[in-house]
């Protein structure tokens, strides 16, 4: 699917390193929490690389909410969207851009009902008109499954193919697992480089003990890695550190000035560093970053 044709998209992501597309078989298996803590932790990793994150679920538009962002509002420029900086009120050049249908939506409760054509419109838009400037690192969260948006997503960027690798999660379950499988197929139909698999909801981490209890089944993620040749990025247990630090996000951020929710934003992600799931996830990220290290000395091959 890769092309040496220069389009507006191309032209746009020509500053950009790294594009890391996560996706799942199915919804319901935290895949938006996962790309924004490896957001999160690409962005806290040394020395300071420049992080986005790109929301293209455009009928569940998640990433501003989990970011404390809910209610800023986008600019324009002349060269384009301006992203949202997560961390504006850091000391400092801003080094985590976010853009998402739902700083463009007039309230949050708003459904987006879009046909096929319009969604392909959206994305690209995203693409070509966000001025995203130097990136290391570019997240994009899609929807579940294997839909118009993903075939819209890798038709746009297919010029830009080299750069691209994927993310896939799921949950222990049999039921999700079967789903994962799907994604995979999808992944290899298209010729995109798996980094690896997550399994998200492994096990339920007690509040006060600390003991880690499997609620579903276990390891279910880490065998169809194993049995697939993929590599097994990690486990990620529910911590309920992690949905109380999300909710707060959600109920502080209905509205108001930007820079407000600048300050709020900035404080939830000095907050995450201090909870359970950024510990692990930043392993994971260090797995994340040595795999595109090897997709990239393969396909120098």
């Amino acid at each position: 699917m890769s092309t040496s044709q220069e389009t507006p998209i191309s032209r746009r992501l020509k500053t950009v390193k790294h594009i890391i597309i996560v996706c799942s078989g199915k919804g319901g298996v935290g895949k938006s929490s996962v790309s924004t803590q490896l957001a999160l932790s690409l962005h806290a990793l040394s020395p300071g690389p420049r992080v986005g994150i790109l929301d293209v679920d455009l009928t569940g538009p998640s990433i501003p909410r989990m970011l404390g962002l809910d209610g800023h509002g986008v600019h324009q420029s002349s060269d384009g969207w301006v992203p949202v900086y997560a961390d504006a009120q850091e000391d400092g050049e801003p080094r985590l851009a976010c853009m998402s249908v739902g700083f463009l939506l007039k309230k949050k409760s708003d459904s987006v009902i879009w046909r096929g054509p319009k969604k392909n419109a959206m994305i690209r838009q995203f693409l070509s008109d966000v001025r995203w400037g130097e990136l290391d690192y570019l997240v994009i969260d899609t929807p579940p499954g294997t839909s118009d948006e993903h075939l819209s997503l890798l038709e746009h960027l297919a010029p830009v193919h080299s750069k691209l690798s994927a993310i896939i999660v799921t949950t222990p379950q049999a039921v999700a697992l079967l789903d994962a499988i799907k994604c995979l197929s999808f992944t290899r139909t298209v010729k995109l480089p798996v980094l690896g698999l997550i399994e998200n909801m492994s096990g339920y981490v007690c509040p006060c003990c600390g003991e880690i209890s499997n609620i579903f089944s276990t390891k279910g993620g880490e065998e169809m890695a194993r049995r697939e040749g993929l590599t097994f990025l990690g486990a990620l247990p529910v911590d309920t550190e992690l949905v109380t630090l999300l909710d707060a996000a959600e109920s502080g951020s209905a509205g108001g000035p930007d820079e407000a929710i600048d300050v709020k934003a900035y404080d939830i992600l000095k907050r995450y560093q201090a909870t359970s799931s950024a510990k692990l996830f930043g392993s994971i990220a260090d797995r994340v970053v040595a795999g595109i290290a090897h997709v990239e000395q393969v396909s120098a091959v």
